[in-house]
């Protein structure tokens, strides 16, 4: 049985055992140079973007070429070290550590995601000039999403009560730090390195196919017009919550009772959550921690926040 871990601080940042214990190998991590990195705050559409990026480079499975394994296994998130099920011949579980599974990838180029704060990204990758996505979603939406994650993933801390888990992602407190910290770093990155393609998950859910178009651009990927719309239909919110490929069914550390791994996709849900009270102190919060004024949410004032 998975248990779940504590919050540690870790060379000033938070986060648990499961993304540090194999910390050695993930600085050391040789990329190459066609790799395409997948970059997000958790909870901000990685999982929609890498199976945009699944299929428009490796297609979508068919009666006669089927496509094998979860997604995770072909998109890998590259941190993680997790344990895996309890093998019924006994014997300590396996242990499922992202580096090692993108070794052994044998599809080229290699997709690859990651939640790292920019300041933690191995070298090789800058190194390598390789292409970087990077998706950011606006933070009321992306609390509440983490939220409901928090809750049914074995692998995160124990979230506690909806007030008290607002209060901390404002302190920065959660897996992967600081949502403000993380965006902010990211979107001032681009402006030095030119193979960084920045989105918005609204903007995704606003126009999927215009988004796609500019995904497409930034790869130099030419996909016909048949494939496009076959894509756009696939990568539907509904159509992948009902695939097991991608919705994470069956997955020992993560509680699918407690809430679905894809919950809800939409834009504006925080407003299901937030108190009045909660909104006026987190709008206060974000004001001043959100400086940059080049950084803005799409259809949302200044503040990132309606």
């Amino acid at each position: 049985m998975v248990s779940r871990p504590e919050l540690i601080e870790f060379q000033g940042e938070w986060t648990t055992h499961y993304f540090r214990d194999n910390w050695e190998n993930i600085q050391n991590f040789k990329a190459r140079p066609d790799d395409v990195l997948i970059v997000t705050y958790p909870k901000s559409g990685s999982t929609w973007v890498s199976y945009m990026l699944d299929l428009l480079y490796y297609g979508q499975s068919t009666p006669q070429s089927p496509r094998t394994g979860r997604l995770h296994e072909r998109v890998t998130v590259f941190e993680m070290c997790f344990p895996g099920p309890q093998p019924e011949s006994g014997g300590p579980p396996p242990v499922y550590r992202g580096t090692e599974q993108l070794d052994n990838l044998v599809t080229s180029p290699r997709l690859i995601r990651t939640h790292l704060p920019v300041r933690f990204l191995p070298k090789s990758f800058w190194e390598q000039n390789c292409r970087i996505i990077y998706v950011a979603r606006n933070a009321k939406d992306s609390v509440v999403s983490y939220f409901h994650f928090d809750r049914m993933s074995l692998v995160q801390p124990e979230p506690g009560d909806w007030n008290s888990y607002l209060h901390r992602f404002m302190e920065g407190k959660m897996v992967h730090g600081s949502w403000y910290d993380h965006v902010s770093s990211w979107w001032e990155k681009k402006t030095t390195y030119s193979n960084l393609h920045f989105m918005f998950y609204e903007d995704l859910v606003e126009d999927t196919g215009r988004e796609i178009d500019k995904l497409c651009s930034f790869l130099g990927l030419s996909p016909s017009v048949e494939e496009m719309e076959g894509l756009k239909g696939t990568v539907e919110f509904d159509s992948m919550k009902q695939d097991m490929v991608v919705n994470q069914v069956g997955f020992p550390w993560m509680d699918t009772k407690i809430s679905s791994f894809m919950r809800k996709g939409k834009v504006g849900d925080w407003k299901n959550h937030f108190t009045v009270a909660q909104n006026e102190e987190f709008e206060e919060d974000y004001k001043k921690k959100m400086k940059n004024p080049t950084l803005k949410f799409p259809n949302e004032p200044v503040s990132g926040c309606k």
